[in-house]
């Protein structure tokens, strides 16, 4: 559950369960929130399960689980994958070297699984796990004017200008970490981790003090995501292949990933995936979005080509939009979506839907 959670009801929060967090579902009039965030600054929380590694071996016994490599540099972080046998993603994550700890933040239902396995792979390397998601809190500062949010409350530090990289600071007398996002709601973006005894005061000067900034729920950062062509785990990625899904930024080439000691995946594999991640846009209204469920086929001439992986009521371009994984060589220009209200016309649309003060770099690339 947020440790936040009187301070997200007293600007009217609607909650909904995610990995056994209560989180805000939306403020209410999410549409006019969205475009807040489109054209000025928004705030969230952000459900991230928390791991911190500490010990000598730390970095060498993560970079070996991870599809990405671990950084050594203080104030330094990468998004990376974690695979099974198959090479098909278990989970993504972000990995932070905080000087003496690394910190790994994953989607919380799944961290148990990964400090448990973990802690079972640990032989005879200097390495403890603990689980510290009850500790922090995480929210989320997104928008064109999200550097100058920051800017106006942050003391005792400039906000940080590297993707991935963070510096610590203090806002409201707390201690803060804020760390330049990878811009996945495809705009400017940080985050501000906080201890969980300081969340509040800081949630409050997020919103209200320097330059304001709208509250929002999970709602409009399913829409925003969407829009900005970044995949999200799990709707979009669980047991998927990263190069189906164009994930460059998740991996290093050069470098293995393991399950226990056992190779499974050497990341090389350049060569064209079987499948790609697309857009989708419908006519209608925001009533008129899919409902995905258990998934909705893509369909050409009656002959099936893929299928639905999520959709939302696209704000910025005033129509429902979706992700689809298709055919890779798929070459149509429209398709059908087999629905519960019958069958659906969609253009298919290059992602990202909308281009921000910032670009997603998980944004699909299937170049060389």
């Amino acid at each position: 559950m947020t440790v936040v959670r009187d301070t997200h009801e007293a600007y009217g929060a609607v909650f909904e369960e995610r990995g056994e967090r209560a989180l805000p579902r939306h403020f209410g009039r999410p549409a006019r929130t969205h475009r807040a965030v489109r054209n000025a600054v928004g705030v969230t929380e952000h459900a991230y399960g928390v791991l911190v590694i500490t010990g000598e071996d730390r970095r060498e016994f993560v970079d070996n689980a991870v599809t990405n490599t671990v950084p050594d540099e203080d104030g330094r972080g990468t998004y990376a994958l974690l695979l099974d046998p198959q090479a098909g993603i278990r989970t993504d994550m972000y990995v932070y070297e905080a000087g003496d700890r690394l910190l790994c933040f994953l989607p919380p239902e799944t961290v148990q699984e990964v400090a448990e396995e973990w802690r079972e792979n640990v032989f005879i390397e200097d390495v403890e796990i603990a689980e510290a998601t009850d500790d922090f809190a995480v929210f989320g500062v997104h928008g064109p004017k999200a550097t100058e949010k920051v800017a106006s409350v942050l003391h005792q530090s400039g906000a940080p200008d590297a993707p991935l990289s963070f510096v610590r600071g203090e806002i409201y007398d707390h201690g803060v970490t804020v760390i330049r996002n990878d811009s996945t709601a495809g705009e400017e973006g940080f985050e501000i981790v906080v201890g969980a005894d300081g969340a509040s005061d800081v949630l409050d000067t997020l919103i209200t003090r320097g330059l304001n900034a709208a509250p929002f729920g999970t709602q409009v950062w399913e829409a925003l995501t969407l829009e900005a062509g970044t995949p999200v785990f799990p709707h979009d990625m669980q047991g998927q292949v990263p190069n189906v899904l164009g994930l460059r930024s998740a991996l290093d080439f050069e470098k293995g990933c393991y399950v226990g000691q056992e190779v499974v995946s050497k990341v090389e594999n350049r060569g064209q995936p079987s499948k790609c991640l697309v857009g989708l846009e419908f006519e209608g209204d925001s009533e008129a979005v899919p409902a995905v469920g258990d998934g909705l086929d893509v369909r050409v001439d009656e002959r099936t080509v893929g299928e639905v992986t999520r959709a939302a009521w696209g704000e910025s371009v005033e129509a429902p939009v979706a992700f689809a994984l298709v055919n890779f060589d798929l070459e149509a220009d429209a398709v059908t979506v087999p629905t519960e209200d019958g069958a659906r016309e969609a253009d298919v649309v290059e992602l990202p839907f909308v281009v921000g003060s910032d670009r997603s770099a998980r944004v699909p690339r299937y170049d060389d």
